[in-house]
């Protein structure tokens, strides 16, 4: 599993908006982006840059939807090849499969207070999909999916200690999935829709910037 080790706080504050890489802290005052004096992109001499290219507003389209959902370049450009093969409208198509990392899934069900620790309970071996051992965070999902814990003990304490972490926090709840919190379980009963995106975001630039 590949790692971001850079500073999170620093990647919101250049795309100036919360990508919620730190889970509840985000919600918190203690978050950069709550501040005045830290709500500026990050490096010296901010007030003399100037305006940006059509090639500098695409690339941070991008850019923002790759932190947001934590893959890495290559990860997204496979995705992004598979999203133009399909016969859906290529943008769409692209976050609808970024919706169904299983990582993602797991934090929109509940289950897991970010995507970051939802990657590590899953590599960890806490996450089983269909009754099998899961060890693969940017697993697709598919309708009909069952996710569920670990028989181990731990790893129910594991999954628990990351929702009592969040506080109930939980996003609003989502309509492709059904998640049972007492058994820790989560079913895809559905495929996500472009309404399941949580950030603003126009896919059609991201298109033009990987289509060049």
């Amino acid at each position: 599993m590949s790692r971001g080790l850079g500073p999170a706080c620093r990647k919101c504050r250049r795309e100036g908006i919360k990508l919620m890489l730190k889970g509840v802290r985000c919600q918190t005052a203690k978050c950069p982006m709550e501040r005045e004096a830290r709500n500026k992109p990050p490096g010296m001499h901010v007030h003399r840059r100037g305006t940006r290219s059509e090639y500098g507003v695409r690339l941070r389209e991008k850019q923002k939807v790759k932190r947001y959902y934590g893959v890495t370049e290559r990860q997204f450009r496979l995705l992004f090849g598979e999203a133009e093969r399909s016969n859906e409208n290529t943008g769409l198509a692209l976050l609808q499969l970024l919706e169904r990392r299983l990582d993602n899934v797991m934090l929109k069900s509940g289950l897991a207070p970010s995507r970051k620790w939802a990657r590590q309970a899953i590599s960890h071996g806490h996450v089983y999909l269909a009754g099998r051992k899961m060890d693969r965070s940017g697993y697709l999902v598919r309708s009909g999916d069952k996710i569920t814990v670990s028989p181990r003990e731990k790893s129910a304490a594991y999954l628990r200690a990351g929702i009592e972490l969040a506080g109930g926090s939980r996003s609003q709840p989502v309509a492709w999935l059904e998640t049972d919190m007492n058994k820790l379980e989560t079913v895809v009963t559905g495929m996500p829709s472009r309404d399941d995106v949580q950030i603003p975001v126009e896919e059609h630039l991201i298109v033009e910037f990987c289509s060049r």
